[in-house]
């Protein structure tokens, strides 16, 4: 199979980190974003192709994955961010058998393996939430398959939301969709990729229906910093084998080789990555970037970008890459 994943987006939710990090390259409990969804890919083994469609930070995507991940890679820029039929629009010179469509501006808890057992020409992983009003919700008939999706409904139609995880069989006809939905009025300024699954059931086809486990949110500061304890709780919690005199660490943490420790108290829920150095500080619900120094802090809910410096600071902050915040004492 082979599998899109559109990535152009320029994450202004995440900025300042965004300016000149990609969004899906953010790292939680000290792994990029996208690595979470690239690993339960290589896990499933029978990946042929990933076609990512970029856009914002293009040369910092391509040459990421081109050294990380093991697949074949295609790399297509959107040029007019037209929404998100938009963007699988254009991987379609590449796609001729059945493929994954995956958003990794979230992390999910999916066995995708189900693909290989399903007959369906379709499946579309949701979650129950209830800020159903925030999303596109999926109403299914009795069997669970789809029948519509509805964007950010007003009434409680369903609170099975759309997590931007799909897999489609019959991709000829999802491209026959797609093309509909770009010769159609665009949706609230956009093309949905969602009018196009709506298409596919119009003509007959079945898409089933599958809750996920768990659906982590990384697209801004406070959910991201969520999703950062989570995974910490989840496993990825990590911390040196001794700890320094004068220094408490309050579990869970990830903690990376070659961090100092000074004088200070460290969690719970705080990522630090390589080369940083905390000194007489106290940080807890923060993600602190590699080659970063925090001292004479007291921080909650905070993210620093890597080669940050920080010195006096009290409170929440938001600081990106190679920035310097001081307090004067």
């Amino acid at each position: 199979m082979k599998v899109i994943i559109p990535l152009a987006g320029k994450g202004t939710r995440l900025r300042p980190h965004t300016h000149i990090t990609p969004k899906p390259m953010l790292k939680i409990a000290g792994k990029p974003v996208i690595d979470y969804v690239m690993e339960d890919l290589e896990r499933l083994g029978n990946v042929e192709q990933v076609i990512y469609i970029t856009g914002h930070l293009k040369d910092k995507v391509e040459q990421y994955a081109r050294a990380k991940y093991p697949f074949e890679s295609v790399f297509v820029e959107q040029q007019v961010q037209d929404g998100t039929a938009g963007a699988v629009a254009l991987a379609r010179p590449y796609v001729d058998q059945p493929v994954f469509i995956i958003f990794v501006d979230t992390i999910f808890d999916a066995d995708l393996s189900v693909v290989n057992r399903s007959d369906a020409d379709g499946i579309i992983w949701v979650k129950t939430v209830d800020d159903y009003q925030r999303f596109g919700v999926v109403v299914t008939d009795a069997d669970g398959n789809m029948t519509k999706i509805v964007e950010k409904p007003t009434t409680p139609i369903s609170k099975r939301a759309n997590i931007g995880l799909y897999y489609i069989k019959n991709w000829k006809l999802l491209y026959e969709g797609i093309d509909h939905t770009l010769r159609s009025p665009k949706n609230k300024g956009e093309f949905y990729l969602t009018d196009a699954f709506q298409y596919m059931i119009d003509h007959g086809a079945k898409i089933q229906v599958i809750d996920v486990e768990g659906w982590y949110d990384a697209g801004e500061q406070g959910t991201l910093l969520e999703t950062n304890r989570t995974m910490l709780e989840k496993g990825r919690a990590r911390k040196p084998a001794t700890t320094p005199a004068g220094v408490t660490i309050v579990d869970p943490v990830y903690i990376e080789d070659d961090v100092t420790l000074v004088a200070s108290t460290i969690g719970p829920n705080v990522s630090l990555s390589a080369g940083s150095r905390v000194e007489g500080s106290e940080l807890r619900d923060t993600i602190v970037g590699a080659g970063s120094t925090v001292t004479g802090s007291k921080l909650a809910g905070s993210m620093i970008g890597d080669g940050a410096v920080v010195d006096g600071v009290r409170g929440q902050i938001n600081v990106s890459d190679h920035s310097t915040v001081r307090n004067e004492r």
